[in-house]
């Protein structure tokens, strides 16, 4: 058994959803069973969590690397080997670890409009039933306390979108060639030019043509409080859900069950804007890329919706 060879490390609800889909299509490419692993969150230690009860996320969460290298069991001769945890980028100690693990790692990151991508996180936790406040301003007020009381990183809105210090870190453990960054914009724009660098990136064919016609993971919210109630209901029972209902009939009740997201509040995306400014301005010089639109409120207005994850 062997461990990945490349990483798909966040930011979450930008795409990496997507990504995790389109490449599981590559012959050449095996992508771990479970979409998200969050190996290196803990590196196999026992996540303790504070928060509301019940409303904390599941992941596979292995307890030593044996048991984390036993999750690409299934590949044979597939060139590149991976898997995607969009907290990876966040978690301050996982380059160190995935450094010691998997020297040689290729990393790839996608990144979305912050204040945009605070707002779809809230979006899905919201949906998932794990958001106990309704409001997102309220929710962003509430951000410092709960980071104090170690609530867990899905909700630490806000914080996830400072992006410069994230990604600083894995250039400074594995190098910027080990770091591939796109931007959730070049995701949606032209999926298939993201996928064909990519394939280049890891090794792989690429001239391989996935289907990128479906959007996954887009935010929406319950159409009605009864929905609502069964979705906070609902939490034990989804992973199982998943393993037996197929992906395209749980998209089709997804588009009965959520109606598409309202607009963000103008006064919290003024206020993110000014929060996300410096770091915005560093991070164009860290990865080489004219980001001035984050900062443009009538630009955002114009790039969409919250989306993909």
């Amino acid at each position: 058994m062997t461990l990945p060879n490349f990483l798909i490390i966040g930011a979450q609800k930008s795409g990496t959803t997507s990504l995790y889909y389109y490449l599981k299509q590559h012959p050449e490419v095996y992508m771990s069973p479970a979409k998200e692993v969050h190996f290196f969150d803990n590196e196999g230690g026992k996540p303790d969590f504070g928060g509301p009860p019940g409303r904390r996320p599941m992941f596979p969460n292995p307890t030593g690397i044996e048991e984390y290298r036993a999750m690409f069991s299934g590949a044979k001769n597939e060139k590149a080997i991976g898997e995607v945890s969009p907290s990876y980028m966040y978690v301050p100690k996982v380059p160190e670890r995935i450094k010691h693990h998997i020297p040689e790692a290729k990393l790839v990151a996608v990144l979305r409009d912050p204040a945009e991508r605070a707002y779809s996180a809230f979006l899905h936790t919201l949906r998932s039933g794990r958001e106990p406040l309704g409001d997102f301003r309220e929710a962003l007020r509430a951000e410092q306390g709960r980071v104090r009381q170690n609530w867990h990183h899905l909700y630490h809105y806000k914080a996830r979108g400072l992006y410069h210090e994230q990604l600083l870190r894995y250039h400074e453990a594995f190098g910027p060639d080990k770091v591939r960054v796109y931007l959730h914009e070049d995701l949606s724009r032209n999926p298939a030019a993201v996928i064909q660098d990519i394939c280049r990136f890891v090794g792989v064919d690429d001239s391989f043509e996935p289907d990128t016609s479906v959007r996954y993971n887009a935010s929406g919210v319950p159409r009605n409080r009864f929905v609502s109630a069964l979705i906070k209901r609902s939490g034990a029972v989804a992973p199982a859900l998943k393993r037996v209902v197929p992906f395209g009939v749980r998209q089709k009740v997804k588009g009965r069950v959520y109606a598409p997201a309202p607009p963000m509040p103008e006064e919290a995306r003024e206020e993110l804007t000014e929060y996300y400014r410096e770091d915005v301005r560093r991070l164009q010089d860290l990865i080489g890329r004219d980001l001035s639109g984050w900062l443009a409120p009538a630009a955002r207005e114009a790039a969409g919706r919250p989306g993909s994850a």
